[in-house]
């Protein structure tokens, strides 16, 4: 399983801004909901690396927060809150975020796995880890113009772009430049690869 914890960045000075992030979050789909688990911290629990991709995109774009991943086993029965839940993969996602705070100006998530001195799943997760810095990389460039057009595009599916071009007021060239400035192609060719080495992740532990 996949534990996501999340710690906000600069706190102190920027106010709480857990409340807003969870309800970003919200739809994601998870075993545990996310949750404050402590202080400017959430936490939660998922199953499919697709929804791991998603979640860690989203709060990348944020800029505001850490990101850690632990992938692993989790103590059964699970309680019904990720807070009140423990094994591998929480300890696991525990290191991840605290290593992630180390970072710097660098792409702040980290992946970390929960089988102990296993080589073989440290690779994976070194390799997961390095696509998801790869394409977070590319969602925190983006222009706001750039993400105006990403975000039209992604509240109508199907929709031409001249169509998209015109609720936003702008011509279809700009709409088309805009597509291929933002990396949104290779964001979603490397969410295929993460998602890849994410699942592999979680069968080599096994």
């Amino acid at each position: 399983m996949y534990v996501l914890t999340i710690d906000q960045r600069g706190s102190r000075t920027h106010g709480d801004k857990v409340p807003a992030l969870l309800a970003a979050l919200d739809d994601i789909d998870v075993i545990l909901p996310f949750e404050r688990s402590v202080g400017d911290e959430i936490q939660g629990l998922l199953g499919e690396p697709g929804a791991v991709v998603e979640a860690a995109m989203r709060v990348l774009r944020l800029q505001e927060w850490y990101v850690g991943l632990g992938v692993g086993s989790v103590d059964l029965p699970l309680p019904a809150s990720a807070r009140e839940a423990s094994g591998a993969a929480f300890v696991a996602a525990r290191e991840a975020v605290e290593s992630a705070k180390k970072l710097g100006d660098r792409v702040p998530v980290r992946v970390q796995s929960g089988a102990d001195g296993d080589r073989t799943d440290g690779a994976w997760a070194a390799a997961a880890e390095a696509v998801l810095v790869l394409v977070g990389d590319v969602v925190r460039g983006r222009s706001a113009a750039e993400w105006r057009v990403l975000d039209a595009l992604d509240a109508a599916p199907g929709v031409a772009q001249k169509d998209i071009a015109a609720q936003l007021g702008i011509t279809p060239q700009a709409v088309s430049k805009a597509i291929v400035r933002s990396g949104r192609l290779e964001e979603l060719n490397g969410r295929k690869a993460a998602v890849l080495l994410l699942s592999q992740l979680v069968s080599a532990g096994r």
